[in-house]
């Protein structure tokens, strides 16, 4: 996939295309098996998790150019993942519920 095709699919909102497409699928299991199956932000820790998820370390929407540069890309379990994107786990947080009032009129 093309630099060009990946803009277009940021800008009308269907990156998922990108991370299944099949060269991406190739590489992420090149990356994780480069970094031993292994969290490296865990390991930067002292800890050990196992990798589940490639992380680009300059986003992607920000640096089309480097979404197959395996100088940006590590290994992260799914905990450190959501760490270094925070704002995905917006839309699942639970909204708090509406006082209601005993009586329910």
């Amino acid at each position: 996939m093309k630099v060009e095709e990946i803009r277009l699919l940021i800008a009308s909102g269907t990156i998922e295309k990108f991370y299944n497409d099949r060269k991406w699928r190739n590489l992420s299991k090149k990356i994780k098996k480069r970094d031993n199956n292994e969290c490296q932000m865990c390991k930067r820790r002292g800890k050990y998790s196992k990798a589940q998820n490639v992380h680009h370390i300059k986003e992607l929407k920000d640096c089309p150019v480097l979404a197959y540069d395996e100088d940006n890309l590590e290994s992260l379990c799914i905990s450190c993942h959501n760490e270094e994107h925070p704002e995905k786990l917006e839309k699942f947080k639970k909204l708090e519920p509406k006082f209601m009032n005993e009586e329910r009129w």
